[in-house]
């Protein structure tokens, strides 16, 4: 019986996966299994398993495009480690990254833990921009990469490792089609049962590679805020609001424009400079910090109007659980 579990829900991405399962092939940790779950893809990763059916050991399991969550559940269900680590499709690990997490859970003083993300060095600038979007201080906070200091920390499924016996006393992943990893770890809290972050526990995420599916991302999480609100009473906090009230603030930029004075607009350069500096700081590329202005835009643009149409549909006008850009949760 291996120690860990690496679950892994896959729609049509065999070349991620490739990488993937090369990094976990070269973990200085081995003992280890690895779960794949197909999430009714029309492009099937079989080909790229049998070339590592050698090195690891997989268990690939089918079924219908359900979404992240169940396939999750599915691949849990299949997994016979201690701990199940839920890793994305689009994620590299170091080489000590499961040397690491067993350190941590050696003593099995907390039950669920996650660990930050970051960029690869080789990944595109997209990807890098993306990637200090959604985890620099200026557009999330920190607090979806390696600071808990805003938020209590919620792992998170890109990199969330929970004791099976848990996993299983929690009944899995919810059916939210959006937002399921926070829904599981505030369930996980209010049962009492505790989190770690494990900072140096990272993954290299590829996020999305576009500014059109980074939007539909980001405007789902926004509307999952709500939905996670009502779900869970009490763990909406101010730092989520931020990006409503910046897209609120240009607006109101653009009427003291309008009827005061066009002077301003100058204002609108305020950010755009802020976050190119801070982005060169943080990742020493120019080009990648004049593509984090967009990605920034897009993030807190895109969460933020998301976060407005959840609180007018769910609490101004009572209805039901929903989310948008629904026809495939992957694109």
């Amino acid at each position: 019986m291996p120690s860990f579990s690496f679950i892994i829900p896959v729609y049509n991405r065999s070349e991620e996966l490739e990488e993937l399962l090369f990094t976990l092939s070269k973990q200085t940790f081995r003992d280890f299994e690895v779960v794949i779950v197909e999430d009714g893809s029309q492009h099937p990763c079989n080909l790229v398993i049998d070339k590592y059916s050698n090195e690891l050991q997989i268990t690939y399991l089918k079924q219908e495009n359900k979404g992240p969550g169940p396939a999750r559940n599915t691949g849990a269900k299949s997994a016979k480690g201690r701990w199940l680590i839920f890793v994305d499709s689009d994620c590299l690990l170091p080489e000590n990254y499961l040397e690491i997490v067993n350190e941590n859970v050696d003593s099995e003083d907390f039950d669920c833990f996650g660990g930050p993300d970051r960029p690869h060095p080789n990944f595109n600038t997209i990807q890098k921009a993306i990637g200090y979007a959604m985890s620099s201080v200026l557009t999330t906070g920190g607090i979806r990469g390696a600071k808990e200091k805003l938020d209590i920390f919620y792992p998170r499924s890109y990199n969330l490792g929970v004791r099976q016996s848990v996993f299983k006393a929690m009944g899995g992943f919810s059916d939210m089609r959006f937002g399921e990893d926070l829904d599981f770890s505030m369930r996980l809290l209010k049962k009492g049962y505790s989190t770690r972050l494990i900072k140096e526990a990272f993954v290299f995420h590829k996020r999305r590679n576009n500014f059109r599916s980074f939007f539909k991302q980001v405007y789902n999480s926004g509307i999952a805020r709500i939905n996670l609100e009502i779900r869970h009473k009490g763990t909406l906090k101010p730092v989520h609001t931020i990006p409503s009230l910046f897209v609120g603030g240009h607006l109101f930029i653009i009427i003291l424009a309008i009827f005061a004075s066009p002077w301003y607009l100058l204002l609108f350069l305020v950010v755009p400079i802020t976050v190119m500096s801070h982005a060169m700081n943080e990742t020493g590329e120019i080009r990648t910090s004049v593509w984090a202005v967009a990605a920034a835009y897009t993030q807190t643009f895109g969460y933020g109007l998301g976060f407005i149409e959840g609180l007018i549909v769910r609490k101004i006008l009572g209805k039901k659980e929903f989310h948008a850009f629904s026809s495939n949760f992957y694109k």
